[in-house]
């Protein structure tokens, strides 16, 4: 069978099924019951309460295959590696085997399964901390040393430190195990050991690289190592270890319990398995066809063309996952990214010279692409249809207005004529850097196409003084972020996982008093108060909001107890169980309820995140602060919990 996408999944799940995994389905690339970000951007994210010790419906081994987003990554594409979608594939222990069964798992099936050479293959490891009194993970060195042997390859071991330490020291013959400091072989939520406040779990983790062969680019350092980034090495797969909590006095203990986290890239296991060091070729080739038969041109292995079709294959694939998965383009949150993937794309696509289709046309060939995987695609073709074509007909009316904005930034002077695009920028007059950027911030021109137009006025924006402003700008949007964001599972503190079993009983007050039409809509939860989004047509009156807080504060009051059950989701549906996005749960769903002594029932709704044990636990009182309109069918409440008198 010829290795593609698809068969590499296959290949995977089954390899584990095989070892007693059990098979669960993506998680949605918008998280649920997680507010701290706005994408799915790795196979661990979803299952990260299993990872601190919650009970996974489906048991202690578990395989997947995790759609993800990373943002972050736009500017990063058009090089041969990145993009912002990819799947991460992934095998789970939750307390059940270690570092003895997983890491000759993983190299079995890069070998037997897929057929790599294994003398492609470098791993590094975890080189310890000794002022932590974390040990070299020397355990890890032994089992891969043990396994090359197998295949008859000497694997002696080096200690490399940091990124930049590799590349002063360098490689020598027989290297294949390599020691790396914890900015590279240590994983938490907080970072590096030393950051890591105490209570946090972390461990140790094994990456293991592609060799392609390719000449080292000095530009990345002296010498190549594993972890150089000139396009030599490739990292197709990391093994986390679970293995160590860290304690009041700043050491580090063994956890009773340890878990393996394995993420490996779909894409980049592909680009392993044809021996070619192309991301864009080896994942994005329907979208590449489609472009070469409109424009003509073929795509090549460098160039400024490779980089444009790169750009816009990665950024059409990712809109059409992230609008299939209901995130539709707008100007804000993840709607924003969904905007600007599909405006950036026009522009190289008009740089191009690709006519005839609009960019529509691109999610047939992607959909049938992930037919096997994702069939909700194919269902849902004309939708996505219409919502790209429509985002690109109102950027198109979008560019037309900022060409006549910049006309009014930067008049053509008298006489000026249009130069030539290569003209010394010497010969042309610099102009403001902040009103260049406001036709970028505004309007999404990018800084190639704002170039273009003020060349023909014979003028000019300094570029590092637009990157200047730019890095302003992600500055200010990250810290807004960071506020706006913080809570939710990544920081189920005390006061946060409060808020979340009052929002279940808010909602619960609200179907009680206002309609059994309203549905969850949307949630962000934060230390400070909890924002709810719900189905409703019209304001709700004040009255009628006293009467929820009144609800969930008698059910706080009676020190009601949170029990969980873990059913089929068929059944759960059946019961009348409360829930939005049904499609997008397991097969098997975990129920919370909340019940008092007396029987009464106060809540009983689908949920995966961070509860108290008792309504007793919940300090304050609930108050509705403000309700109001969304969207349209949708209203918002923000609400608080007030320290009691």
């Amino acid at each position: 069978m010829s290795l593609d996408l698809n068969s590499i999944r296959s290949k995977y799940l089954a390899f584990f099924e095989e070892r007693g995994h059990v098979r669960i389905p993506s998680a949605p690339l918008l998280p649920e019951n997680d507010p701290t970000t706005l994408f799915t951007g790795s196979g661990m994210q979803p299952l990260l309460p299993y990872l601190l010790g919650q009970k996974h419906p489906k048991g202690e081994r578990l395989v997947d295959s995790q759609k993800c987003f990373r943002s972050g990554d736009i500017e990063e594409v058009g090089d041969n590696r990145h993009t912002t979608f990819f799947e991460m594939l992934g095998n789970w222990s939750l307390g059940n085997y270690f570092k003895q069964e997983q890491l000759p798992w993983f190299f079995l099936f890069l070998t037997d399964a897929l057929g790599l050479d294994p003398a492609r293959l470098y791993v590094t490891v975890f080189a310890g901390d000794e002022a932590l009194g974390i040990p070299r993970d020397e355990e890890a060195a032994t089992i891969w040393q043990e396994l090359f042997k197998k295949k008859g390859i000497e694997a002696r071991t080096a200690v490399m430190g940091s990124e930049a330490e590799g590349a002063v020291r360098g490689m020598r013959a027989d290297e294949r195990v390599f020691y790396y400091d914890a900015t590279k072989n240590w994983w938490s939520r907080s970072g590096i050991p030393a950051n890591m406040p105490a209570g946090e779990p972390g461990g140790p983790d094994s990456e293991v690289f592609y060799d392609f062969g390719t000449p080292h680019d000095t530009a990345y350092g002296a010498y190549c190592h594993p972890n150089c980034d000139c396009g030599r090495f490739l990292e197709i797969g990391n093994s986390v270890f679970m293995q160590y909590k860290k304690e009041g006095d700043g050491r580090f203990s063994k956890l009773p319990r340890q878990n393996v986290d394995f993420g490996g890239g779909l894409e980049r296991l592909l680009m392993a398995a044809k021996n070619t060091p192309d991301i864009i070729a080896m994942s994005h080739a329907p979208i590449i066809a489609f472009l070469e038969k409109q424009t003509g041109k073929h795509y090549q292995e460098y160039g400024e063309d490779t980089r444009a079709f790169r750009i816009i294959a990665d950024h059409m694939k990712a809109a059409v996952f992230l609008v299939g998965d209901g995130i539709l383009p707008s100007n804000t949150d993840q709607g924003y990214f969904v905007r600007r993937l599909i405006r950036r794309a026009v522009r190289y696509a008009d740089a191009l010279g690709v006519s005839g289709e609009g960019f529509a046309a691109v999610v047939q060939p992607v959909a049938a692409m992930y037919a096997e995987a994702y069939p909700s695609l194919t269902e849902k073709v004309h939708d996505l249809e219409k919502v790209i074509a429509d985002e690109e007909q109102k950027f198109r009316t979008t560019l037309k207005h900022g060409l006549q904005e910049l006309d009014k930034l930067f008049p053509f002077g008298e006489g000026v004529r249009p130069i030539a695009p290569d003209t010394d920028t010497k010969a042309l007059n610099r102009v403001d850097p902040k009103k260049a950027f406001l036709v970028y911030q505004t309007y999404g021109f990018p800084l190639e196409l704002i170039q273009e137009e003020l060349a023909k006025r014979a003028l000019f924006v300094d570029e590092r003084e637009f990157a200047e402003e730019m890095r302003q700008h992600q500055e200010l949007s990250r810290k807004g972020s960071e506020q706006k964001f913080k809570g939710g599972l990544a920081d189920a503190s005390e006061v946060t996982t409060m808020l979340h079993t009052c929002t279940h009983l808010m909602l619960a007050g609200l179907r009680k008093y206002v309609g059994t039409h309203v549905h969850q809509a949307g949630s962000n939860i934060t230390q400070e108060r909890t924002r709810f989004d719900f189905t409703h047509t019209e304001k709700v009156p004040r009255d009628v909001l006293d009467k929820v807080e009144a609800y969930v504060n008698e059910a706080i009051s009676k020190h009601c107890a949170i029990l969980t059950t873990v059913m089929k989701k068929d059944v759960a549906k059946e019961a009348g169980i409360e829930g939005s996005f049904w499609e997008k749960y397991p097969d098997e769903v975990t129920v919370y309820q909340i019940r008092c002594d007396d029987g009464t029932v106060y809540s009983q709704e689908l949920c995966g995140g961070p509860h108290v044990k008792n309504t007793g636990d919940i300090v304050g009182t609930f108050k509705i602060k403000k309700e109001k309109a969304s969207s349209a069918g949708v209203r918002r409440i923000k609400a608080v919990l007030l320290p009691n008198a």
